[in-house]
């Protein structure tokens, strides 16, 4: 077995005031798997996510366990790194816009990793070809749909050409056309992808595999058709399927 991109080890985590967000969490992504991360709030997802970058961990509360991205671990002196392989698309795309064009916004990562000039340029175009978003590269961001900004901001992402792309509850606020449109989006990227969704179709439609984080502790990993069938597991942890949906029906 190839090492995987995402090793997660033992993750165990309590925040300054002593909530204790994760238990001895193991996560293991080959390279080209698409994980849906799945769970009630309060789950610790967001907590975990927040490690695989290094925005948590060290001096941000007590943990043990440990954290690797393609066999390099996650720590101080290798954030730069981990922080281009580990792209993150939050929820709210206004958190990651802010510069004045769509152009800036794409370029602000790469720029700071040294890039200039045509490869700059180049590394922007392709971005936002592959979010279809070439035709908007002037624009600025504020002036944009809900939906082409969450393009945007995973545009922003992939101009890091990134090892693992996290996507945060990426089909929360948009229409089904958006919805569609970032799914396409997804399916055709060749990066590894790991996404939190409360979206229980949207996982079964983008990821073959689904997690289900509860408490602070995977307590499912299995193909997503099979966790999302298994009714006694879904009630357990508080996760419903909409009304009518039936997994089983889907292919």
């Amino acid at each position: 077995m190839t090492t995987p991109v995402l090793d997660v080890r033992g993750l165990t985590f309590a925040y300054p005031d002593g909530t204790r967000a994760l238990t001895g969490v193991d996560l293991h992504v080959h390279r080209g798997e698409r994980v849906a991360l799945l769970g009630p709030n309060g789950a610790g997802k967001t907590t975990l996510v927040l490690h695989l970058n290094g925005i948590l961990g060290g001096d941000a509360g007590s943990g043990v366990g440990s954290v690797e991205v393609s066999g390099m671990p996650v720590r101080q002196d290798t954030l730069p790194e981990i922080r281009r392989r580990v792209g993150i698309v939050f929820q709210d795309p206004d958190d990651q816009l802010f510069m004045p064009t769509v152009r800036d916004d794409v370029a602000f990562g790469p720029a700071n990793l040294g890039l200039r000039g045509a490869d700059l340029e180049t590394r922007v175009g392709e971005a936002l070809a592959v979010v279809g978003m070439t035709a908007y590269a002037d624009r600025p961001p504020h002036h944009l749909s809900f939906g082409q900004r969450r393009r945007v901001a995973v545009a922003t992402v992939l101009a890091m050409r990134p090892e693992i792309l996290v996507l945060d509850e990426p089909s929360s606020n948009l229409d089904p056309a958006s919805r569609r449109e970032l799914a396409e989006i997804v399916l055709g990227l060749d990066v590894t992808v790991l996404m939190v969704t409360h979206d229980l179709p949207y996982a079964l439609q983008l990821c073959e595999r689904s997690v289900i984080l509860s408490e602070g502790r995977i307590v499912a990993d299995a193909p997503t058709r099979e966790v999302l069938g298994d009714a006694a597991l879904m009630g357990a942890h508080r996760l419903e399927l909409p009304f009518g949906f039936d997994p089983a029906a889907t292919r």
